[in-house]
């Protein structure tokens, strides 16, 4: 064998080491990938679906898959919503849209901005008489949210973020709920999550309220949430020191004080993802208010642990009730 053929052959056993080299390094990545995927996934199937908001591709949201709204009681009662804005020109009129178009004949809404320095300002001269507002500094959300019900009275009183939507026939079905529900002071419902561009991506189906869960986590949709005029003159208004936790803290004041919730089986509202939300910006401030929050009705602020073995019992009927409703199960 001459040295020619030799070094021919190194150079050719060499390339096939070097390649079977590479090929076990794309093997090692593709299973490194293949258990990241895998991990992934696990954690977006045990993740509570209550707070899993791209839960699906964006698909139109389609309002026919609705139940018809229920026939109005015999006694209408007033309803007062209110709407703390600013700068959400770009979603203010879908939110106003959604208010107006209820049609609800013994409604009192009224959008507060907070001296928005976009469009706003356009849009709401543009509803004319349909509604009544106003657009000056304000000390944040909670202080907007006084602000407005000063203005405005109503048997049952809600608040709607001025980049939420409420779903057609809540008004309506919030009403005759009430009615047939004397012991209710509290209502809320399921909710669906929309993007930036209204879009549905998901779906949260709640279980049955739950008082000890509800001192751990603020999980009640605030947008889908309606309330009796008496539980607002007893616990008083938003408290103007939470710009994050303020419908949490409400909700435990008015909790605390014994008035009864109910979560009703039924679509009410839309809750936006985007990217300026306040609860995307301010993630920070929010889990510092929900410490004051937890320390304030616990005695002491949990661990992320004992929080979780706290919450659990209702976080796994959660799960049932949303897979329930996923595989047509259930129907709400």
């Amino acid at each position: 064998m001459d040295d020619e053929f030799k070094r021919e052959l190194l150079e050719r056993l060499k390339a096939i080491e070097e390649r079977l080299d590479g090929l076990d390094t794309s093997q090692s990545q593709l299973q490194e990938a293949y258990a990241r995927s895998r991990a992934h996934l696990r954690r977006f199937w045990l993740r509570p679906p209550m707070w899993t908001f791209e839960q699906h591709s964006p698909r139109p949201l389609d309002l026919r898959s609705l139940p018809a709204p229920p026939s109005l009681p015999k006694h209408v009662p007033t309803i007062a919503v209110v709407t703390p804005s600013f700068n959400h020109g770009q979603f203010l009129a879908a939110t106003i849209d959604s208010v107006i178009g209820q049609n609800y004949p013994a409604l009192s809404y009224h959008v507060q901005d907070g001296g928005s320095e976009d469009d706003t300002v356009a849009i709401l001269k543009g509803y004319a008489d349909k509604i009544s507002w106003r657009s000056e500094p304000d000390k944040g959300q909670s202080d907007a949210i006084n602000q407005g019900f000063a203005g405005v009275d109503g048997d049952i009183m809600a608040y709607l973020n001025s980049d939420d939507i409420l779903l057609p026939g809540a008004l309506t079905y919030v009403a005759k709920f009430f009615a047939e529900r004397p012991d209710i002071d509290v209502v809320y419902g399921h909710r669906i999550f929309i993007d930036y561009a209204g879009s549905e991506i998901g779906r949260a189906i709640l279980p049955a309220h739950s008082i000890e869960a509800l001192r751990y986590a603020g999980y009640v949709p605030q947008e889908t949430m309606f309330w009796r005029r008496r539980v607002w003159d007893a616990v008083g208004p938003m408290d103007r020191n939470f710009h994050y936790a303020l419908d949490w803290d409400f909700m435990l004041r008015a909790q605390a004080a014994g008035f009864k919730f109910a979560r009703a089986r039924r679509f009410l509202a839309c809750f936006r993802v985007h990217d300026a939300q306040k609860t995307t910006k301010n993630y920070e401030l929010g889990r510092k208010e929900m410490q004051r929050l937890r320390l304030r009705n616990l005695g002491y602020v949990p661990s992320q642990l004992e929080i979780s073995r706290a919450i659990a019992p209702y976080l796994l009927r959660q799960f049932i009730c949303h897979w329930s409703y996923r595989l047509g199960l259930l129907r709400h």
